[in-house]
């Protein structure tokens, strides 16, 4: 089951509350402000900031 779609409307950054989007394998939400992605466990998005990994790495 993934993200429902409703949800991924409202979900933000936390670091920057800029709009996140669903990655392709659909296993991180990814900020393209801030460069960072968040990781989606057991269908749950993890979004702290100091769990948060970068884009560029």
């Amino acid at each position: 089951m993934a993200i429902d779609r409703e949800l991924l409307k409202i979900l933000a950054c936390p670091k920057c509350r800029g709009q996140v989007e669903l990655s392709p394998d659909q296993n991180w939400l990814i900020c393209s402000d801030c460069r960072l992605k968040y990781r989606i466990e057991n269908d749950i998005p993890v979004m702290l900031i100091e769990e948060a990994k970068s884009l560029e790495g």
